[in-house]
C-alpha cells in the first residue's frame, strides 16, 4: 500500500504538467519507420544516432512492463536471473574462434594497457565460463539462468527505428543439460513460454525454422510477427502452420506445403521478435564446461540459448497496433492504464484522480492549463493509452466522467463508482 508522503510524490509524478514529457508537433524528418516516427513524436524515445535511442520515461515504463512479463514466464520455467558483464576480454572469444568470426558486428578495441576487449553482442562464451565454476556433476543438471541486459552490435544496416539497433536490450536465457533429451524437452517448454510472452504483449507470432547461423549446426527457431515492414521473408502454410525462413526454404510460394501436402504456401514479410538455439557442446567444450556422471566419467555440458529483443518487441507492437492518430498500446504493456483529461473542472478531476490512484489504477492526469481540449485529445490519441477519461463542465454537472477506449469510437458517461469498477476489472 502506498501512503503518506510517498503517495503524494507518486500522484505529482503522474500529472502531465510535471512529467518529463512534451510531444512533438511534427514527425521526425529522418525516419520512415512507423515505430520510430510515432515513438519519437510521442516522446517515448529520443534518437541519439542511427541505431541508438534513449528510452524516455514513458518508453521506459513500456519497456519495464515488457520485461516484467518476460521475467514472470522465465521464472515459471524455473530459470534464475543474473547479470553478466558487457565488457569482454578477447581471450574468452578466442577460445571459440568467434573473435574473428563476429569481427564485423562486434565492437572491438584496446584499453590503455593494450588489452584487446569487446562489447558483448551475445554472452554464450561468458555464461559458459561462469557455469564451469558452478557445474561439475550430473546432480547439478539441468540448470537455467537468464539475464536482461544491453547488447552492442556494429549493425551495418541500423534502420527501421527500434527494430534494428546498435545498442539494445535483450533477454537471453541459457540452459545446461546432461543429455540431448533433457535439452529437447526444455526447448519445447521455452517455445510455449515464448508464445505466451508474445501473446501477453499483444503479439501473434509464427514459429519458423531457420538457420542456426554462428550458434548451431541444427535448425534454430524464430518467432515472427507478420508485418509489411518486416525485413524477414517467410514461407508459411495456413493449413498446418508449417513455416520456414526463405533462407533455408526449398519450397516456394504457391507450391504445395511439404509438411501437410495439402495447403498452398504463401510468402510473407515478418518481424523477428525472438529466437531459440540448440547449442549442443559448441561453447561448453572450449570453455571447459564439463560434468561427471554417476561413474565419474566426464562429459561436456549440452547447452541451449534463447533470446528476446525488448525494444524490438516495443517497435513491433507499434508497427502492428496504431492508426493515423497514433499508437494503440495493449493494456498489458501500456505506460498507464488510463489518461484522465481535465477540461476546466479541476475539483472533480482531482477527486477522480486520487480515487483511481488509491484503487491501484495507473493514471496519467492531463492537468495542463495552457492546452486546449483539441490539443489534449490529439496528444491522448498519439500516446495511445488504453482508456481516455474526460471531465468537462457538461460531465461535472452530472458528477460523471466520459470514458472511451483508445481503439473504439463509442463513448460512455459513467459515475465515479462505475468508473472505478471499470478501471479495476481490467
Amino acid at each position: 500500500m502506498i501512503t503518506g508522503r510517498f503517495n503524494a510524490i507518486i500522484i505529482k509524478q503522474m500529472r502531465f504538467s510535471g512529467l518529463f514529457l512534451k510531444t512533438q508537433k511534427e514527425f521526425p524528418k529522418d525516419e520512415t519507420a512507423v515505430n520510430a516516427r510515432l515513438l519519437i513524436k510521442a516522446n517515448y524515445v529520443s534518437k541519439l544516432m542511427a541505431g541508438v535511442f534513449s528510452l524516455l520515461p514513458l518508453g521506459f515504463r513500456v519497456s519495464e512492463k515488457i520485461k516484467n512479463i518476460i521475467r514472470e514466464e522465465m521464472n515459471v520455467l524455473g530459470a534464475e536471473e543474473l547479470f553478466l558483464p558487457a565488457l569482454h576480454p578477447r581471450s574468452s572469444w578466442d577460445l571459440t574462434g568467434r573473435w574473428q568470426e563476429l569481427a564485423e558486428i562486434m565492437y572491438q578495441f584496446k584499453d590503455r594497457g593494450g588489452r584487446e576487449l569487446g562489447l558483448g553482442p551475445t554472452h554464450e562464451e561468458i555464461i559458459a565460463a561462469v557455469a564451469a565454476k558452478s557445474i561439475s556433476s550430473y546432480k547439478d543438471l539441468p540448470r537455467f539462468v537468464y539475464q536482461i541486459q544491453t547488447k552492442f552490435r556494429d549493425e551495418p544496416r541500423a534502420k527501421s527505428g527500434l527494430l534494428r539497433g546498435r545498442e539494445f536490450t535483450m533477454k537471453d536465457l541459457y540452459s545446461f543439460h546432461a543429455d540431448k533429451n533433457s535439452l529437447d524437452k526444455f526447448y519445447e517448454e521455452v517455445k510455449k513460454a515464448y508464445v505466451k510472452i508474445f501473446s501477453r504483449c499483444g503479439l501473434k507470432t509464427i514459429i519458423i525454422e531457420a538457420s542456426g547461423g554462428a550458434f548451431s549446426k541444427e535448425f534454430s527457431h524464430e518467432f515472427m510477427v507478420v508485418s509489411s515492414v518486416g525485413e524477414d521473408e517467410i514461407i508459411f502454410c495456413g493449413l498446418c502452420h508449417f513455416a520456414q525462413n526463405t533462407e533455408i526454404a526449398k519450397a516456394r510460394a504457391s507450391e504445395l506445403c511439404p509438411a501437410c501436402k495439402a495447403g498452398k504456401l504463401e510468402k510473407l514479410k515478418a518481424i523477428e521478435v525472438g529466437n531459440i538455439f540448440k547449442l549442443g557442446t559448441k561453447f561448453s567444450e572450449p570453455l571447459g564446461l564439463v560434468y561427471k556422471d554417476k561413474n565419474g566419467k566426464s562429459y561436456p555440458v549440452i547447452m541451449g540459448s534463447y533470446g528476446i529483443g525488448v525494444e524490438r518487441m516495443m517497435a513491433a507492437i507499434v508497427e502492428i497496433s496504431h492508426d493515423d492518430d497514433g499508437i494503440i498500446w495493449p493494456q498489458s504493456v501500456a505506460p498507464f492504464d488510463a489518461e484522465l483529461i481535465d477540461l476546466g473542472e479541476k475539483k472533480l478531476s482531482g477527486e477522480i484522480y486520487k480515487t483511481l490512484v488509491k484503487a491501484g489504477v495507473d493514471v496519467l492526469y492531463d492537468d495542463r492549463d495552457d492546452s486546449s481540449a483539441g490539443e489534449k485529445f490529439k496528444d491522448a490519441d498519439l500516446l495511445g493509452i488504453p482508456w481516455r477519461i474526460v471531465v468537462s463542465e457538461k460531465t461535472a454537472r452530472q458528477e460523471k466522467a466520459e470514458i472511451k477506449k483508445r481503439n473504439e469510437k463509442s463513448v460512455k458517461l459513467v459515475s465515479l463508482s462505475q468508473l472505478v469498477k471499470i478501471m479495476t476489472s481490467k
